[in-house]
């Protein structure tokens, strides 16, 4: 069962989303905070396996909220719960480690298929709110083409097809797939690519992918 925590200023929200998730079998909502801080005081009394974490909240928001729990408690995993106008922030959050983001109004079935990507390793980033926070990231700095770092040079051309999908949001075996190679073998990409590229993580290549525009979206 996963252990799930739910982060949300707004009571109504709080109750309501873990009312629904608690009639899952596969999840147990095993408390609730009301900004970033809270939920990292609850989270290091209570362990939770994900913390749903809203971006927008008065005191400590979602950014500053991911932050302060990958920094204490680095296996936690975050999935942001966002909103059309919070684009701005969303890649703020992935960049502190959050694994992914929702929005707020999608079907409970789509938040729960989230968490257990998430819980198995994987990221989720839904690919047209991801393409329509790039568009809007680009016009903000004036800039229609994003110039990709030299050290993607380094990638052969199947890790930059590893790199493509993780920007996708697919997991190992997603990749795997669509690629005609063995779980294994994308295993290894993904790390030649996290280790040439410098970067921590899956979730921070995949971010990678889709700020520099390394997907098909």
């Amino acid at each position: 069962m996963i252990r799930v925590m739910i982060v949300d200023d707004q009571p109504l929200v709080r109750e309501g989303l873990g009312t629904l998730l608690g009639l899952r079998p596969e999840i147990e909502v095993i408390g609730t905070a009301m900004d970033g801080k809270d939920a990292l005081d609850k989270a290091m009394e209570l362990l939770p396996d994900i913390v749903l974490m809203d971006i927008r909240m008065p005191k400590v928001n979602g950014v500053e909220g991911t932050k302060l729990l990958k920094t204490n408690l680095p296996d936690v995993k975050v999935l942001i719960l966002t909103t059309f106008n919070d684009s701005e922030h969303i890649f703020d959050a992935l960049e502190e480690g959050a694994s992914g983001y929702l929005l707020k109004d999608m079907p409970t079935d789509t938040i729960v298929q989230a968490i257990l990507t998430v819980q198995h390793g994987g990221v989720v980033l839904p690919k047209e709110f991801t393409s329509q926070v790039l568009t809007e990231l680009r016009m903000k700095s004036h800039n229609s083409l994003v110039e990709i770092p030299k050290s993607a040079e380094e990638l052969s051309d199947r890790e930059m097809e590893v790199l493509t999908r993780l920007g996708e949001g697919l997991n190992n075996k997603e990749i795997a797939n669509a690629l005609f190679i063995t779980e294994g073998t994308v295993k290894n990409h993904v790390s030649s690519v996290i280790q040439k590229l410098g970067l921590r993580d899956r979730t921070q290549a995949a971010i990678y992918a889709v700020r520099y525009g390394i997907t098909t979206f």
